[in-house]
């Protein structure tokens, strides 16, 4: 809850974060396949922005306008570094043992007081998974 000198603010959690994408109808079929998640406002907003998502929480992926955009930047660049997505464990362990089976490429990291697993997506964002279930 936000406080202001006069009055209350009840933000209620993040709804979507914008992407860009080489290729919105790959996006969605990687991001349905890999993570699971399910197409939301097809029906109001047709092609795009195609948002996906899970839990209340998405993804609107936006048609880049240039055939080959830049590569994403370094860590020394002022930008996004990563989207986290926060599940429970069993389903953080059903997603990493997807990954195996799957040949998708992640990283594990313990972080103390959560485990998480960092993937990219077809243009190469950086996304993590992580539980607080340790």
């Amino acid at each position: 809850m936000c406080r202001w000198q006069h009055g209350v603010v009840k933000i209620e959690g993040l709804d979507h974060v914008a992407l860009t994408v080489t290729d919105v109808s790959r996006s969605v079929a990687w991001y349905r396949d890999t993570l699971g998640f399910e197409r939301y406002h097809e029906e109001a907003w047709g092609d795009e922005p195609a948002v996906v998502g899970a839990g209340g929480t998405g993804l609107a992926l936006f048609a880049a306008s240039v055939a080959s955009p830049a590569a994403p930047p370094g860590k020394d660049t002022l930008t996004l570094r990563h989207v986290a997505f926060r599940t429970d464990r069993a389903s953080w362990e059903e997603l990493r043992e997807r990954f195996r089976r799957d040949a998708v490429p992640y990283q594990f990291e313990d972080h103390g007081i959560s485990h998480s697993l960092y993937l990219h997506d077809p243009d190469g964002h950086r996304l993590e998974v992580t539980t607080y279930d340790v």
